[in-house]
């Protein structure tokens, strides 16, 4: 069995993978997230703009960020099992895992892999919805459930959802039954501090984002984050160790001129940086 840790290690130890999930068959609505990977690595080193982050850290570093391809799913069977063996590798690697979704589903197999790895894991949820249902439309692993499925397994120490704003009463029960600590958009105020005393996984579904601001993305919701607020948030966010994190439900065929491909590459940015520099 792998070792699971809480240590803070060496800024100059930490190297980054990325790694592409082309996976969205349990998305509910709409399929188009499989296609998003290849986009934001175009995005994130379009000449368009630069690899320095806002945190002062230049991402072109060679020894910085590993790019490990896509998943290649040998078969549409146990596909879960084929993500977590593969960021499970990554880890023992003493890589630091970022994935490219992909619809949400890809979280659940993924955090069976790092909860194997860090001792007493936090999630930092950023997403318009709580992805906490029971089951939805008959699936039980539907993009809709993940969430569900991670803290009924003990998967991890905490969840902290931001920028919730489809909240039923179905999931308000399922929160509460699960001891989710859901920070709705309605309630939220700039200067709320999030702090995390054991290491911390941020799952980013960009529909936690006005769709003004990311129209490329299955479910509009209107009423979002802008694109400074999560960047605050992720600056901000105290914790021992970022330990990795997804970015997820990008669907480029509701993207116009790429905005939101560009969005998804400066989330990226910023928070590889946090991961590096580890606050």
């Amino acid at each position: 069995m792998t070792k699971r840790t809480n240590a803070v290690h060496n800024v100059d130890q930490i190297r980054l993978a990325l790694i592409g999930i082309p996976f969205d068959e349990n998305s509910s609505y709409m399929k188009g997230a499989a296609t998003a990977p290849p986009l934001i690595r175009e995005a994130f080193h379009s000449d368009s703009s630069n690899l320095w982050s806002e945190l002062g850290i230049n991402l072109a570093e060679r020894s910085i960020i590993v790019d490990a391809g896509d998943v290649d799913f040998i078969s549409s069977d146990n596909v879960d099992r084929q993500i977590e063996e593969v960021v499970t590798k990554l880890l023992n690697q003493n890589l630091r895992p970022i994935s490219l979704g992909g619809d949400h589903s890809i979280t659940y197999p993924i955090i069976k892999a790092f909860s194997s790895k860090f001792y007493k894991l936090n999630i930092l949820q950023f997403d318009a919805h709580p992805d906490l249902y029971d089951e939805f439309q008959g699936n039980r692993y539907s993009h809709a459930c993940p969430f569900a499925r991670i803290m009924e397994e003990g998967l991890v120490q905490r969840l902290v959802q931001v920028g919730i704003r489809t909240m039923n009463a179905h999931q308000r029960e399922q929160a509460e039954r699960l001891g989710v600590e859901v920070i709705e958009m309605k309630d939220w105020q700039n200067d709320i501090g999030l702090k995390f005393t054991t290491p911390l996984y941020i799952s980013f579904d960009m529909d936690v984002l006005d769709p003004a601001v990311a129209p490329g993305v299955s479910h509009y919701e209107p009423g979002g984050f802008s694109t400074r607020q999560v960047l605050k948030i992720i600056h901000e966010a105290k914790a021992p160790a970022i330990v990795g994190a997804d970015i997820v439900e990008f669907n480029p065929v509701r993207d116009v001129h790429g905005i939101t491909a560009m969005v998804c590459a400066k989330i990226l940015k910023e928070i590889a940086a946090r991961i590096i520099l580890q606050k």
